[in-house]
């Protein structure tokens, strides 16, 4: 008989997990899943793709672009950023194992490139500060390639040698084209779908709302999983919970693991849509940042429109706008995530729209929902590790502190507090026996 592997956490990476269990360890394909069809791309030469801002100074700057960007001062920078290149370029390697990526980009670049542009940037990707992020973590490609080349250019320039892996048709389509980012007609949301309709007929089992409660290892190897409404057993678990939903239900044996676990701090973010009739942006691209100097709460705002009009509904031209707020600096600017009242984040954003891109009428929808505990974005520091994302893990009670969870690279989603449980035959040594 086949093993059982249950893969825990509600979230596409739980999903993406039971797809590869169930498919076996072929390339993925995205016409399979029927969604070929449905692909929206940003190419490379689409103003979302060409055109981004942040918000600095009381006002909108175009980020530089192009030789002329580089050879000239362009607001919100107060001089050419070619002397930035060639600072790096001078500049002897470091020596440390890791850094912030605050002082990484100061030692290479300089402090105003740290302290507007790549500070800006941290919080639209990590929602973090980059003082105290990880560049190992976070930047491993900028990393290495100081380590390798002594200049962060040189290095990027020259590349690491490795040869590109296996590519599906749509990935060539996606590299030539320059897509920036992609959507579905249908939304994210149809990708969701889209798996559930190919696991379902080939024998995964899809509990939702089936909080996990604990997790024990029986004498015979198996795993028990404890659930809302009974137990099940599995040969394999594998897990795509958030670090401290997982520490939580790990058997008694696994408590180093557990308190490691409980050490990667997260940060919630407020994430506001809005959508509005009658009006024009100032600017036309895929939306602007802001750094922490200029405005703490406020993360960015995204002009979904530009990228996306497909998803503008019928009827009259609208504008859509993604307003992110809080982050590293949630509690000082709202307070307790699970207590701040939806209307003062949708009169924050509204707040900021109006001042940042002059939208004076108030939106026809909006949508208010803070993701708590959802990005993990801490630096790695004496005593507990920290990092800037776990990816989801096999998990064993022998483990202790995986490499994975001391540092591993890029940044994800958390999941659900109630977890789908879904369990899928093992046929490949996709999971190997813990």
């Amino acid at each position: 008989m086949a093993p059982t592997v249950a893969v825990v956490g509600g979230g596409i990476s739980g999903l993406a997990a039971c797809y590869h269990l169930a498919r076996g360890p072929r390339p993925p394909k995205v016409s399979e899943l029927g969604l070929e069809g449905d692909i929206l791309p940003v190419p490379g030469d689409h103003p979302a793709s060409k055109n981004r801002f942040l918000y600095a100074g009381r006002a909108l700057h175009k980020l530089p672009s192009g030789l002329g960007g580089l050879l000239r001062p362009v607001p919100p920078f107060s001089q050419a950023l070619l002397w930035s290149g060639v600072r790096d370029l001078l500049a002897p390697a470091g020596t440390e194992p890791d850094e912030s990526v605050h002082a990484f980009v100061h030692r290479r670049f300089g402090q105003e490139v740290a302290d507007i542009a790549v500070d800006s940037l941290c919080r639209g990707v990590f929602a973090g500060d980059c003082r105290a992020l990880s560049v190992r973590s976070c930047f491993p490609t900028l990393f290495k390639a100081e380590r390798h080349r002594r200049s962060v250019l040189l290095g990027l320039a020259l590349g690491s040698g490795k040869e590109r892996g296996a590519e599906s048709r749509l990935s060539r389509r996606a590299r030539a084209e320059r897509w920036s980012q992609w959507s579905l007609r249908g939304g994210m949301e149809s990708l969701a779908e889209a798996l559930v309709a190919f696991l379902r007929p080939r024998g995964v089992e899809l509990r939702c709302h089936a909080p996990l409660r604990r997790l024990r290892r029986c004498p015979d190897g198996r795993w028990q999983l404890t659930l809302a409404d009974g137990t099940m057993m599995a040969d394999h678990v594998v897990s795509a919970l958030p670090a401290t939903a997982l520490a939580e239900v790990l058997p008694a044996e696994a408590e180093p693991l557990a308190q490691e676990l409980r050490c990667i701090p997260a940060v919630s973010v407020a994430v506001v849509n809005l959508q509005y009739e009658g009006v024009v942006l100032p600017v036309t691209g895929f939306g602007h940042l802001v750094p922490s100097s200029e405005d703490a709460s406020l993360l960015g705002i995204v002009y979904d429109s530009v990228a996306f009009p497909q998803h503008d509904g019928a009827g009259a031209a609208s504008v859509r706008l993604t307003v992110m707020m809080g982050g590293a600096w949630f509690g000082q600017s709202f307070g307790d995530p699970a207590a701040v009242a939806p209307a003062l984040l949708l009169q924050r954003a509204q707040a900021a729209v109006r001042e940042q891109l002059g939208l004076e009428p108030a939106p026809t929808r909006s949508i208010v929902k803070v993701h708590q505990s959802a990005l993990a974005a801490s630096w790695q520091s004496s005593g507990c590790p920290s990092a800037s994302s776990v990816p989801p893990t096999p998990v064993s009670p022998s483990t202790t502190a995986s490499p994975a969870l001391r540092r591993p690279s890029g940044s994800c989603w958390g999941g659900r507090a109630e977890p789908w449980l879904p369990h899928v035959p093992c046929r490949h040594p996709a999971a190997p026996r813990q």
